[in-house]
């Protein structure tokens, strides 16, 4: 009889444990797309008090876009793991690469946003990218390719540094993006945090 009641209490616990991390997850998910929808909603909400923003609708179909791909991205990757210096991870990486395109697009990384050596800065969100897919998305790997991404930035960025010491300030930003992502992978890839999971190598 004490072996059934402590399997209910057992069972009873559980659910409770994944009714509030349900609770938990929802919260966040809201303040997640809560925040990028408040985003979107800014430059039309300066765009009633200033000229300097001028925000046509293929303007914001582009932000709801970037948005949407950065938002999908790390939800998809927080389901996917328990590990926060693994999440962690994922939103700086996302971070760095909607802040690049943002940045890019907006006022461009070298000169302005004509510039055509800008393009170049597509091949640092190519690099991470495929160093991801190669790596199967697993941390280990994943700190690779962050290694391999925040360097193609720092090469890209000195290509141009003589042109415009604005874009160098703003690559070594995203360059310390990069690095503090792969640092938090290889932490995730030594330390697992889920029971039975084992250290990728």
């Amino acid at each position: 009889m004490s072996e059934i009641l402590t399997d209910h209490e057992s069972r009873a616990m559980t659910g409770q444990a994944e009714i509030g991390g349900g609770r938990r997850a929802g919260r966040w998910r809201i303040a997640l797309w809560g925040g990028a929808a408040l985003l979107l909603l800014l430059p039309a909400v300066a765009m009633r008090f200033t000229g300097e923003v001028d925000w046509g609708p293929a303007d914001f179909l582009t932000m709801g876009v970037m948005l949407a791909a950065a938002c999908g991205t790390f939800e998809l990757s927080a389901r996917a793991t328990g590990s926060r210096a693994h999440r962690a991870a994922v939103a700086l990486a996302v971070a760095a690469a909607f802040l690049l395109v943002w940045v890019n697009l907006a006022v461009g990384m070298i000169g302005s946003e004509r510039n055509p050596y800008n393009l170049l800065f597509a091949g640092v969100i190519a690099v991470a990218l495929l160093g991801s897919a190669l790596a199967r998305f697993r941390p280990a790997g994943m700190a690779r390719a962050m290694l391999a991404a925040a360097i193609a930035q720092g090469l890209i960025a000195a290509g141009g540094l003589s042109a415009d010491l604005r874009g160098g300030v703003l690559s070594g930003v995203l360059a310390g993006l990069w690095l503090l992502a792969a640092w938090l992978f290889r932490r995730a890839a030594r330390a697992p945090a889920c029971a039975g999971a084992t250290p990728a190598r």
